[in-house]
């Protein structure tokens, strides 16, 4: 039988797509019956309340007056190699590679090397903080002195051995969605609060950075709706807000376009969209486009990064150059405009997801890397 497996998970824990992902799978994980250990500077966003199979512990920085600033990378690798020490973890599975990367790898030294690290990249990691010359061989190191490497994507695969010069293995890992919870929600009850019956419903939703391209979601449904009665639903909140709600006002849209902040219950707002738009500038898979495929939204954007992986053009959605607002509002027309083709796209996004992207079916991917990098590649105890 498989041996359950006592596994450390670190992530950034705000609200951002690597958390996310890093939180569900620790989840799942504990459903399966391992044991799982977040070693984060707070909760994670998305862990809630008490799960079976999983225990927390902080990081805490001491602020000595020695230091211009915290040492918390320092306080994180020691307080990994605490938890490892104590529980008897089989592996350290940190997402993002600075610092938990580095981190990890001192954790590593401190145990041993019957501890395991396993590094999941995630996109700015490498996208940007890889093109910084000052940390380049600080997160090559993190990358080459890992058990095992996945990222999730090949577009991010291939940017990291461009970047880089990584010319080790990198696993392919999907990020995925919990069927149970990502489903299309009946909300007819709600959609009367932010459209009339004949008016369709845009969705953006990010952290409201400039590599979102927020303004072009903007200027897309500008022209969509001219030719479309429909309404904008922003969802999220960061420093380019002020900007784009300057922006809708200079353009005359505030009574057609709605910002609704920061939301928990993601798959029930999506629920109201008829169509995800995402034309971000970079995207190294795009998580909110797979949210929204799974509750059968369609979702309109850029050939950005790995969102080609993620959303077939002509089946699951439609995608064009980046910053070419005017193909991807006739995109959204077309398809805005075709209840018979808008079905057939739904019901494809529907598929895909579940079928490529399930929790099962990328749950088992980390499950048979992790068996691996231990030398058990069948699961089995020795």
């Amino acid at each position: 039988m498989e041996r359950l497996l006592k596994i450390g998970i670190t992530c950034y824990p705000s609200l951002g797509g690597s958390g996310v992902v890093a939180t569900e799978l620790g989840k799942l994980l504990a459903e399966k019956g391992h044991e799982v250990h977040f070693i984060t500077h707070s909760i994670p966003f998305r862990l809630g309340t008490f799960h079976r199979n999983i225990y927390y512990h902080e990081v805490e920085v001491n602020d000595y007056y020695v230091f211009r600033y915290p040492p918390y990378d320092l306080a994180l690798a020691t307080r990994m190699a605490q938890v490892a020490k104590m529980q008897n973890l089989d592996l350290l599975h940190v997402h993002y590679a600075v610092p938990h990367a580095v981190c990890a790898y001192l954790a590593k030294q401190m145990v041993g090397d019957r501890l395991k690290v396993v590094t999941t990249l995630h996109g700015t990691d490498i996208t940007v903080l890889g093109q910084d010359e000052s940390l380049k061989d600080l997160i090559r190191l993190g990358i080459n002195e890992s058990d095992a490497v996945t990222a999730v994507s090949n577009d991010l695969i291939t940017e990291t051995r461009r970047a880089l010069d990584i010319t080790r293995d990198i696993d392919l890992t999907y990020n995925f969605v919990d069927k149970r919870v990502y489903y299309p929600r009946d909300v007819s009850g709600m959609r009367g609060d932010f459209a009339e019956p004949h008016e369709k419903i845009l969705m953006h939703i990010s952290n409201f950075r400039p590599v979102k391209r927020v303004g072009d979601v903007v200027d897309i449904f500008a022209r969509v709706s001219k030719q479309i009665p429909s309404r904008l639903l922003l969802v999220g909140e960061g420093p380019d807000l002020p900007k784009i709600q300057a922006k809708i006002s200079e353009m005359g849209l505030e009574d057609r376009v709605r910002f609704l902040g920061k939301q928990d219950e993601i798959a029930q707002v999506i629920s109201l969209a008829d169509l995800l738009l995402l034309p971000s500038e970079k995207e190294s898979f795009g998580l909110v486009a797979l949210e929204a495929m799974a509750c059968g939204v369609p979702t309109v954007g850029s050939e950005a990064g790995g969102i080609p992986e993620l959303v077939q053009h002509g089946v699951t959605g439609y995608l064009a150059p980046i910053g070419d607002t005017e193909a991807m509002a006739e995109h959204a027309v077309r398809l805005l405009g075709d209840e018979e083709l808008a079905a057939r796209f739904r019901e494809a996004c529907l598929h895909r997801a579940c079928s490529e992207f399930c929790n099962n079916r990328i749950t088992n991917q980390y499950e048979d890397i992790y068996y691996r990098v231990l030398g058990q590649a069948q699961g089995l105890a020795d």
